[in-house]
């Protein structure tokens, strides 16, 4: 290009080359400072928004996972732990075959209920209860002891002592049938 036509484009372009007016630094100063000041500001607020989002969906995934395995963890503890069926499968058959033949005992038992047997089937019921609460607390054991065998053993045991009780008083509800018999024979 030749220095004619660059001449011809300032000319054409119209450029203000007039002085500002008075005071024109000191404006430009003002609003260049206040447009730095509110950058600072938005960088600030940026960047403690930065900090604080992450922080935010961190603690919620935490308390979230947190809530889950403790809620899956304490179901699991609270239904399985303390049962012997948790143990192994032969000692969920070995509790289930003692629970039917203890319903059975109890329905032979109720059954046999008479003015002669019902005293004996109450106390025989009552210490059925009290067998049942102690069970309740072995169950509690095993939670504490994480399936000891002693504690296994010991429910097996209170198992056997209540069809042990349940057989005792069907013995005795049969001998005094029998001896009602005889009494009534004798009087014929």
């Amino acid at each position: 290009m030749k220095n004619d036509d660059i001449n011809t484009l300032f000319k054409e372009l119209d450029f203000d080359i007039s002085e500002p007016a008075s005071g024109h630094k000191d404006r430009f100063k003002k609003k260049l400072e206040e447009q730095h000041s509110q950058s600072k500001k938005q960088k600030h607020g940026r960047l403690t928004r930065n900090l604080w989002g992450p922080l935010f969906s961190i603690a919620a995934i935490l308390a979230i996972t947190f809530t889950v395995f403790t809620g899956i963890f304490n179901e699991n503890s609270i239904q399985n732990k303390g049962d012997l069926a948790s143990v192994s499968p032969q000692m969920k058959e070995t509790k289930q075959f003692y629970t039917q033949l203890i319903e059975t005992e109890l329905k032979a038992l109720n059954a046999e209920n008479s003015p002669e047997t019902e005293a004996i089937i109450n106390d025989a019921l009552t210490q059925l209860k009290k067998l049942e609460n102690e069970y309740k607390k072995l169950e509690k054991d095993l939670r504490d002891s994480g399936q000891d065998k002693r504690v296994i053993y010991a429910m097996i045991s209170n198992f056997q002592q209540r069809i042990d009780l349940l057989n005792e008083v069907l013995e005795q509800i049969d001998n005094i049938k029998s001896l009602k018999n005889q009494s009534n024979e004798n009087y014929i």
